[in-house]
């Protein structure tokens, strides 16, 4: 995860933007949004440049409004990339950030949702926070899983999961690239009988949901149509 991909039309964060507000959540600064007595949650990964990107709070906004209580927790303890660090670069960052001792951090932050009356919750990840959703997956701590464009996540990882999960990839995309894709989806299916969606989405590169360029219509498009998949598999898992 190292190239121009990952990092094309990074973000400019922002901590006020969204709906929600910022509270500690099982020890981690997180991004709050939708109706507080909600019994079913959907906990939202970010990619590199963390939980103050716009578009990502954004789309935990919509999601919100179709009754979910969201959490975004910032995984990344302050420190998201910045691409305009050449001191830094992705690499360097990387070793500093390592997805697993982020799903390690996860559990308390669902045994916090739970305490508060949870019932179910549904994970989704984008690009560098697919490992610790499919480790969720594999820990039944959540009940359904959507991975937008991962990184870092390969056959072996995948063979522990347990949960219904989607994944959403797309056409233009060296670290899940349509081949894997189809690995994925003969393994959850054929071997492991996981109910699963799998879809790569044409004409689109790696980190199309939450780094599309807003006055490209056909880029929006793309990312609304990933949104809603993610939405429906929710619906269909989270209750």
């Amino acid at each position: 995860m190292s190239g121009p991909e990952c990092c094309s039309n990074p973000p400019i964060l922002n901590p006020n933007s969204g709906n929600g507000h910022v509270e500690k959540l099982g020890g981690l600064d997180t991004y709050i949004t939708g109706p507080s007595d909600s019994k079913l949650a959907i906990l939202m990964v970010s990619e590199v440049f963390g939980y103050e990107a716009p578009k990502l709070r954004k789309l935990a906004d919509k999601v919100a409004a179709t009754g979910y209580y969201v959490v975004v927790p910032d995984f990344l303890y302050g420190d998201p990339f910045a691409l305009e660090n050449a001191t830094r670069p992705l690499p360097v960052w990387l070793k500093d950030h390592d997805p697993n001792k982020a799903s390690e951090d996860a559990q308390p932050l669902i045994e916090a949702l739970k305490h508060k009356g949870v019932s179910a919750i549904g994970a989704a990840s984008f690009c560098w926070g697919a490992k610790i959703v499919v480790e969720l997956a594999k820990s039944r701590l959540i009940q359904a899983a959507v991975l937008l464009h991962p990184s870092f996540i390969s056959l072996d990882d995948v063979k522990g999961v347990n949960i219904p999960i989607a994944i959403l990839g797309a056409e233009i995309d060296k670290y899940c690239p349509p081949e894997l894709m189809k690995q994925f989806e003969q393994l959850l299916t054929a071997e492991l009988g996981i109910d699963c969606y799998i879809k790569v989405f044409p004409k689109v590169s790696h980190g199309w949901t939450i780094r599309y360029n807003v006055e490209d219509a056909m880029a929006v498009k793309a990312a609304v149509e990933a949104h809603q998949n993610m939405l429906h598999w929710f619906a269909k898992h989270v209750k």
